[in-house]
């Protein structure tokens, strides 16, 4: 049994071995290199050192966990037999998964393990970003891309940001956190006559050239976590502390490239029938008062939110921030006699001013008042908001009252159509009746899109109701009267009284 010496070879500049380091890979009688693919290995070369070189682990491996268990199992296998120096990029201590696994599972096998002082490339950053480290840093490994902490109060580096794909998912992850023109600092072959430190905007990462093992990303410090921009690009002090950034993670995994399945394929079309479904789901667990429902089906809604925002974020459009700075500078922008001070007297001016407000943005701007209505809307919904906006223009009655008469109007209508047995006749007056009762709801501030889905749900259970008694019976349907099944239907309307606490209201 031997003992694992671990070395660092420094941060790419050979001079910046330490001397002990090197005498202990002189003298090895095994030497074990993690990877070949760093320029003090040529020093190694000059001096006629032997070693091996374990880059065929990475070609092997399948994920990084997989490539340093490989590395980790064979350095120890190797130790089984006798003492080896096991040599690092940079210093053993800093961003070196595989040193914190050999020590782990060293110990298990007692094999001893002994981590020698070295130089890291960090040291050269400090001296070159004019940086004090003293003052606090957050450092980790490109490969824990996913788990970056929101909360960073510190300078952040992120180390060897192996190639396009690595910068790819780190430029997702930070913008999450920083915005996409968030200015950071690329450092690449720090300490090699080709060192190159500029800025660089957060989006632009995964489009650089300088990209390889010897790259890393500075960040200073971040702003504060749920920090709201005003219409004046000023930050107020008061922090939000709702946190966005478990369900944005979750989704990022999910539509990774080990992701799942179904939530890989989905894109703004396949998603459309869900979104509808998930608010029908909300309005139904309102009707009923469900507390647990209303909030799961919030959780529900929020998701397709964030899965939306993850499909343009990866096609570069906008991320799930962008979707929060904006709908939070619109309130901003459109409640000013709240954000400022310019009060309101009166809701019916509150209502004038946000209009007046919308309608100056861009995407309010139409050709025709009405093609702001959206024509996907379920139809009620449409026909509600149709006779909103014109209303707005003086296009409507003067009392309830003419609208009632209208009503009688248009059910006659509807009746001759159907004396007349012209069906085409017959849906055109159908649907005159059910827009002016709309516009009737209206009047009482009536949503009817709401309240027929309440309907529909009140007839739902009054029919499983009736359903129950006639299975109760033992009878057929065949065997019983109307009146007798109506019979059902009134014990179903008391017994929803009698849960509710309300009196029964007799129809005349």
């Amino acid at each position: 049994m031997g003992t694992i010496h671990i070395v660092g070879l420094g941060p790419g500049d050979a001079g910046l071995i330490t001397l002990s380091a090197f005498r202990l890979m002189q003298e090895a009688r095994c030497l074990l290199l993690r990877t070949a693919v760093h320029p003090s290995v040529s020093m190694l070369d000059e001096a006629h050192i032997a070693y091996e070189a374990l880059d065929r682990f990475y070609e092997q491996g399948t994920s990084f966990d997989s490539v340093y268990q490989g590395i980790t199992d064979y350095v120890l296998d190797r130790a089984s037999e006798g003492d080896v120096v096991y040599a690092v990029p940079g210093s053993p201590v800093v961003a070196e998964r595989t040193v914190l696994m050999l020590e782990k599972e060293g110990a298990g096998r007692h094999i001893p393990v002994v981590v020698h002082p070295g130089m890291s490339f960090l040291e050269v950053m400090y001296t070159r970003l004019r940086f004090d480290p003293v003052n606090g840093v957050t450092i980790i490994d490109s490969s824990d891309a996913g788990q970056v902490p929101r909360d960073i109060r510190t300078p952040f580096i992120v180390t060897q940001v192996y190639d396009r794909h690595v910068a790819s998912d780190l430029k997702l992850s930070l913008m999450d956190i920083y915005g996409d023109e968030y200015e950071a600092q690329l450092v690449y072959h720090v300490s090699l006559p080709d060192e190159s430190i500029r800025p660089i905007k957060l989006y632009e990462l995964d489009r650089c050239d300088q990209i390889d093992h010897l790259t890393s990303l500075f960040l200073p410090v971040p702003p504060v976590e749920g920090d709201v921009v005003s219409e004046d690009g000023e930050t107020p002090q008061e922090g939000m502390p709702f946190d966005l950034d478990p369900l944005v993670q979750v989704m990022a995994r999910l539509r990774g490239e080990r992701g799942c399945p179904w939530d890989k394929r989905q894109t703004h079309k396949t998603l459309r029938r869900f979104l509808i479904e998930e608010v029908y789901e909300m309005l139904d667990a309102i009707d009923q008062n469900d507390i647990e429902g209303i909030r799961e089906e919030l959780g529900d809604i929020l998701y397709q939110v964030v899965i939306h925002a993850r499909i343009a974020e990866e096609e570069g459009l906008f991320s799930a921030q962008d979707i929060v700075n904006d709908v939070t500078k619109k309130m901003i922008r459109r409640h000013p006699h709240v954000f400022t001070d310019k009060p309101l007297e009166n809701r019916h001016m509150s209502m004038v001013n946000w209009d007046r407000l919308k309608q100056s943005e861009r995407r309010q701007q139409h050709d025709h008042l009405l093609d702001g209505v959206v024509k996907g809307l379920p139809s009620l919904l449409a026909a509600y908001k149709l006779q909103e906006k014109s209303a707005k223009k003086g296009f409507e009655w003067d009392t309830a009252e003419q609208v009632v008469a209208k009503v009688h109007e248009e059910w006659q209508e509807f009746l001759d159509a159907v004396a007349e047995g012209d069906r085409n006749h017959m849906e055109e007056e159908a649907g005159d009746v059910l827009f002016v009762l709309a516009n009737l709801c209206r009047r009482y501030d009536i949503e009817p899109e709401c309240a027929l889905h309440r309907a529909n749900n009140k007839f739902r259970s009054r029919f499983s109701y009736v359903e129950d008694c006639v299975r109760a019976s033992g009878r057929d349907w065949s065997e019983f009267s109307l009146d007798e099944l109506d019979g059902f239907w009134q014990k179903a309307k008391r017994e929803e009284r009698k849960d509710a606490g309300t009196p029964v209201r007799r129809k005349r």
